[in-house]
């Protein structure tokens, strides 16, 4: 049986020389990540033990030599596949990023994105644990060559255009607008009823229509967007205090946790690694958090 009590370690960070790119390397038991989603793409590889990849059509057991791809937007969740969880490297270009590479190495024009959610790929699960294993070194040159490798063969083998994100019908028109006025009110947002009322609809009617839409309830979507805002607020120096006022969560450990949860890190942390002090991986614990 596996050791549920052994403990769980992250990094979340970036690299000065790779601009548009997030790192996360960690090992996790217990810690289950919600539905979430990201402005940008999600590459991974587990180099032990099981993840459970929760994606909109099912469940992906992802193990050793296989490689995650995830595109922008999608909704997702994680857990622990074994008793002993999982240890995984993940790289996070930034739309821009990979549209690049794929105007200069591919035909794919528009927004390039991932036709697989995942593949068996010994061979680049490997090259993405180098592109850690060279930002980790300060080898720049490595890491950048090794990251244009990943993303460009990942694209020409499994690329293609992304749908347009425009409206289709009406009820995606309406959760468009739903999701404006959230963004616009994330601070004090409005309730559900409240929320339909502004739109033009029932209660019942936005749940469904914003969940088509988005992947998530409105609620749902309210914390990941919360918690993408206070990263952003956290880059630019805001403490986890001031962060989780300005978000609209109710304290800061209601920020903890749900960032935690979702990003995979305390929002200390995170701060830390964005304002230029770097640690090694270190258990979360230690870091100002929990992950359980």
């Amino acid at each position: 049986m596996g050791n549920r009590t052994a403990p769980e370690w992250a990094r979340h960070w970036q690299y000065a020389e790779l601009p548009g790119l997030d790192l996360l390397h960690a090992r996790y038991v217990r810690h289950t990540f919600p539905r979430h989603s990201h402005d940008g793409f999600a590459v991974a590889s587990v180099s032990g033990g099981v993840e459970d990849l929760i994606m909109p059509d099912g469940v992906i057991p992802v193990r050793p030599g296989m490689v995650v791809m995830i595109n922008p937007e999608v909704p997702h969740a994680a857990r622990a596949g074994v008793p002993e969880g999982w240890t995984y490297t993940t790289l996070y270009p930034s739309v821009e990023l990979v549209s690049t590479i794929a105007h200069e190495v591919t035909t794919l024009r528009g927004t390039p994105g991932f036709a697989e959610s995942h593949v068996q790929d010994p061979q680049t699960a490997e090259l993405i644990r180098n592109v850690h294993l060279a930002a980790e070194a300060g080898n720049a040159l490595a890491a950048d060559s090794l990251l244009r490798i990943v993303v460009a063969r990942l694209l020409g083998r499994h690329g293609s255009r992304l749908p347009s994100r425009s409206a289709r019908d009406s009820g995606a028109h309406t959760a468009a607008r739903a999701r404006s006025l959230l963004e616009e009110r994330m601070a004090e947002p409005p309730t559900l009823d409240r929320l339909a009322q502004e739109v033009g609809t029932s209660p019942f009617a936005l749940f469904r229509a914003f969940k088509s839409a988005y992947g998530m309830p409105p609620h749902t979507w309210l914390t990941d967007a919360r918690v993408r805002n206070a990263r952003r607020l956290l880059e630019a120096g805001r403490t986890p205090a001031e962060a989780a006022v300005e978000v609209g969560f109710t304290d800061q450990p209601h920020l903890n946790r749900h960032f935690t949860r979702i990003v995979g890190v305390p929002p200390g942390a995170y701060r830390h690694e964005r304002l230029g002090r770097p640690s090694a991986r270190k258990n979360v614990q230690d870091a100002g958090g929990s992950l359980a």
